[in-house]
């Protein structure tokens, strides 16, 4: 259950909006995270860890060692004054495995709730069904296993058609592998396959991937993307093959410390575990079947989050709702968005995937009007390439850059590296939706009421602008130039109708 921060609730200062934390106790981290804005998607305002380790060593002793104790209890000391400060309105304290099986995790209990937060202890069902969730508020459209891999335990995670169903729990966290690892290789594998095919799972992933959640294995995903010189420097949705985990892990395994640290965004905390965290990763995948991995870079906590929406904001589009909300506020007209994809959609037949992207285009065509006349298509493609956008993959983030970049006076170049991400025909045909917006946003000023007087459409070989008795005037050098450049792409004629 949520809780306000030392049971007061926090007004939001004028001018911001209400803010939501999150405290998560877990077997490797302890981090604070504050969110504001849309609740489909909100912002992270705000993201701190301590790598206290509380789950080192839990295998061996039973307990949670003294010095990670009171690294800990500092760590909440500090997140308890910062929420405060930040006006958070309501805070949620959770702890995972490391609290839930160690001896005196009640003592991390009572320091915190010293300190008025009031602890949730998760059980190994609630983690799961939580990761789930957040994997699910990210990719609504994910079909496979999801594997959460913490310090203290190794949650799967069945999800399927926008719900989570068969969740499992193993102590396999990434603090306790070295002891089995220790063992020799086949005696890990062995235990593993053991710990699958006792709880029923072995061979459920078999031609679906496998979405990966936790710190590790992010780490893995972006040590490949730097092997591999992979253009983008987003973590969420970067597909890792079965067989670069086992690249990986000998990579791993003969580089020393200092290599690794040549690693960008790679933290260094991570680097002892990457090893281990490879070896249970190929292990799992090989066990359930899995046709590949996908990385999300949201779990639990997202869940968390995710799980108390409405059943109609958890059907809400991620990446429209974050769109729209981006383009509300760097934009100049907050309605444009919409109106311009209804304006421009008549001229194509997309699948669902494209449309939506397209509308998200749309939403975001304002993005750049602050910046210097010379960078403002450059800035729309950073913004579509390099946005905190869930709910579409690289090819996506691609196609939307290559509508800004057209729509905000790129042209119909190709700028680096969108030719890496996504295929020609899929940039062909967004830089005809940048055209067309273009098209749209000059004929219009930006504003709504142009737009909704006019119509765009393609009949007998012409791309057809529709103007009402009395608009005539809205037609101008610009505008045609516009709508040439357009009908050009699309290898038809420009004609208008008065």
């Amino acid at each position: 259950m949520a809780t306000l921060l030392f049971g007061k609730p926090r007004a939001a200062a004028e001018g911001t909006r209400p803010r939501t934390a999150i405290i998560d106790i877990g077997s490797n981290s302890v981090r604070l995270v504050v969110y504001e804005g849309a609740a489909r998607l909100p912002a992270i305002l705000f993201n701190e860890k301590v790598m206290a380790g509380l789950g080192r060593g839990l295998a061996e002793t039973g307990a949670i060692a003294p010095a990670a104790l009171a690294s800990a209890r500092a760590a909440l000391a500090r997140f308890a004054l910062l929420a405060g400060e930040m006006q958070v309105g309501e805070l949620r304290t959770v702890a995972t495995a490391a609290v839930r099986d160690a001896r005196n995790g009640g003592e991390l209990m009572a320091a915190a709730e010293a300190m008025g937060l009031e602890v949730e202890l998760l059980s190994g069902q609630e983690e799961a069904t939580a990761s789930g969730l957040g994997v699910l508020s990210a990719i609504p459209d994910a079909d496979g296993i999801v594997g959460d891999l913490g310090g203290g335990s190794l949650e799967l995670v069945r999800v399927v058609a926008g719900t989570v169903t068969d969740r499992v729990s193993f102590p396999l966290g990434v603090l306790r592998l070295g002891a089995i690892r220790a063992q020799g290789r086949a005696a890990f594998d062995r235990e593993v396959a053991r710990m699958i095919d006792a709880a029923g799972w072995k061979g459920r992933c078999k031609g679906l991937p496998f979405y990966l959640v936790g710190g590790s294995w992010r780490s893995l995903a972006k040590l490949d993307m730097h092997l591999t010189a992979y253009p983008l420097p987003i973590v969420h949705n970067y597909p890792l093959a079965i067989d670069r985990i086992a690249e990986l892990g000998r990579r791993v395994e003969g580089a020393t410390k200092a290599d690794l640290k040549t690693v960008p965004d790679l933290s260094s905390a991570r680097i002892p575990t990457l090893a281990d965290a490879a070896a249970v990763l190929l292990a799992i995948v090989r066990q359930l079947g899995s046709s590949g991995t996908i990385v999300s870079a949201y779990g639990l906590r997202e869940g968390l989050l995710f799980q108390r929406l409405s059943p109609e904001e958890r059907r809400m589009d991620p990446l429209i709702v974050a769109a729209r909300e981006e383009g509300e506020r760097l934009g100049r007209f907050p309605e444009h968005g919409d109106l311009l994809d209804a304006w421009i959609a008549p001229l194509f037949q997309d699948s669902r995937d494209w449309a939506r992207l397209r509308h998200a285009a749309c939403l975001l065509a304002d993005v750049g009007w602050r910046a210097n006349p010379e960078f403002r298509a450059e800035r729309g493609m950073e913004i579509a390439l390099h946005g905190n956008w869930v709910g579409i993959d690289a090819a996506g983030r691609a196609m939307v850059a290559q509508a800004l970049y057209t729509s905000l006076g790129g042209a119909t170049d190709r700028p680096q590296p969108l030719e890496r991400l996504a295929s020609p025909d899929a940039l062909l045909e967004a830089t005809k939706w940048g055209l067309a917006m273009r098209l749209g946003q000059r004929l219009s000023g930006g504003v709504a009421a142009p737009l909704k007087r006019s119509r765009l459409r393609v009949e007998h070989g012409s791309v057809i602008l529709s103007l009402a008795d009395g608009d005539e005037a809205l037609w101008g050098e610009a505008v045609e130039k516009r709508h040439r450049a357009l009908a050009g792409a699309m290898g038809l004629q420009p004609v208008v109708e008065a």
